[in-house]
């Protein structure tokens, strides 16, 4: 799994219009992304990750501060864009594969007591955010 994180100072993220999740003042909006050989394991571990990662302001993490988590699928995070001028997509998983496991990255940081907002698997949407520091990190497990 790979994610991308963003330190932001508010996020959100619209399906139609409407807004569907974020958070006003300070936490992470996280991309992420699924390919083939991901698993429930590897998504509690990226969860464990998000959820100690020590990127807020004073080096805290959400689990220090309690501050909340943007999730939102992106397949594109594994497109490869070496050849060519149109990027693949062969690496990312399919919806069917992807889905669940985005869901379990949220459950399992739920379940880690952060508070948690999504976009919608699959829809067009549209993020906005205001990134802290700029300070953004790639995770992958």
């Amino acid at each position: 799994m790979r994610a991308v994180v963003q330190r932001a100072d508010g996020a959100r993220v619209e399906v139609a219009g409407e807004t569907v999740g974020g958070f006003p003042g300070e936490g992470l909006c996280v991309l992420v992304g699924v390919t083939h050989d991901d698993t429930p394991a590897k998504a509690a571990q990226l969860a464990r990750k998000l959820w100690t990662l020590r990127m807020l302001e004073g080096e805290k993490s959400c689990s220090d501060s309690g501050a909340p988590l943007l999730v939102i699928s992106q397949f594109t995070l594994y497109g490869d864009a070496r050849k060519g001028r149109r990027p693949t997509w062969n690496a990312a998983a399919p919806g069917n594969v992807a889905e669940p496991l985005v869901d379990e990255v949220v459950a399992q940081l739920r379940d880690l007591g952060a508070e948690v907002s999504t976009g919608c698997f699959g829809a067009e949407m549209r993020v906005s955010l205001t990134n802290n520091g700029p300070f953004t990190v790639l995770v992958e497990v």
